[in-house]
């Protein structure tokens, strides 16, 4: 059986097609939003990760230099 298709097509499939391709065109942007934002916050958690090891290794560093404290001497009471 063959379809009966005419060479125009009709207000409502081209109101489709368009709704679709736009559709389409919305989630490549909003994957392309996702995507950056994303390497983003990776970014920034590489920077922050590598901020927070150097202060640790000065802390580190700190405590291995530093004299130890001093204890301090108890008073006798008086009787």
């Amino acid at each position: 059986m063959a379809s009966k298709r005419s060479d125009n097509p009709s207000p409502e499939s081209v109101a489709r097609a368009n709704r679709q391709r736009l559709a389409a065109e919305e989630g490549r942007k909003a994957m392309i939003d996702v995507e950056q934002r994303s390497n983003a916050v990776r970014a920034n958690m590489a920077r922050l990760r590598a901020l927070r090891e150097v202060n640790e290794a000065k802390e580190r560093e700190n405590e291995l230099t530093a004299p130890a404290p001093k204890k301090a001497k108890k008073k006798k009471a008086k009787v």
